[in-house]
């Protein structure tokens, strides 16, 4: 993964077709997606239960780039090899899901992968702030984790900015997932995002029968983040 700041688009595939998640996932990247979003939840650190890692293993075989797993479990650092083992380039996990936040980065890069650091809505960014060098992405939560299609949290906004500038120059892509529509898209990449997690942004309308709408909403997406 070479760094750049350039707007990717990470479809998230909480949003796709359960009974169809390879066929989705070479869809979507044959449409256009930069990322495979992987939301991972465990039923007790959110109130959702969805992927294991044996589930993504599966999809690591119909995935050709980047397969972006996103760990909303606590605890987590035990699960953290398999994960990695099932084929994850970026794993991120929650500041808020253990109290060795430090550890689990350390444990993510040493493992192989690009470790990324999620932070809930409620979460402001201060703590991030002595992290900044042992992160290659920040994933701002922008609606409550759980579940797919809420709306964005108006109050992102600042905290995209915010985080942004304290990030500087160095190599850190701040990830936008929750509620990323074209409507705000172009505001969140002016804010400072570059990565966007899009779940029915992207997967509405489509289907692996009809691939080319996934197409259309990845074009419609990327160019109002880029306008």
């Amino acid at each position: 993964m070479e760094f750049s700041r350039k707007v990717k688009i990470a479809p998230s595939i909480l949003s796709a077709d359960f009974a169809n998640f390879g066929a989705e996932c070479r869809a979507i990247e044959d449409q256009g997606a930069d990322w495979v979003h992987v939301d991972v939840m465990d039923g007790h650190f959110v109130p959702n239960l969805t992927f294991g890692p044996a589930m993504c293993a599966a999809l690591r075989t119909h995935i050709r780039g980047v397969m972006d797993v996103h760990l909303m479990i606590s605890p987590v650092d035990q699960y953290l090899e398999a994960y990695a083992k099932a084929g994850a380039d970026v794993i991120s996990a929650h500041l808020e899901a253990g109290p060795h936040i430090h550890r689990t980065l350390q444990a993510i890069r040493g493992l192989g992968c690009k470790a990324g650091l999620a932070i809930n809505p409620g979460t402001g960014i201060e703590a991030v702030a002595c992290l900044l060098d042992m992160v290659d992405v920040v994933n701002v939560m922008t609606v409550n984790p759980g579940f797919g299609g809420q709306k964005l949290i108006e109050s992102s906004f600042a905290k995209v900015r915010a985080l942004r500038a304290m990030i500087g120059d160095r190599p850190v892509h701040i990830e936008i997932d929750g509620g990323v529509t074209n409507e705000n898209a172009g505001a969140l990449v002016a804010a400072g995002a570059d990565v966007l997690v899009a779940g029915s942004t992207v997967f509405k309308g489509g289907s692996v029968a009809a691939p080319q709408v996934y197409g259309s909403n990845i074009k419609a997406l990327r160019a109002a983040a880029e306008a």
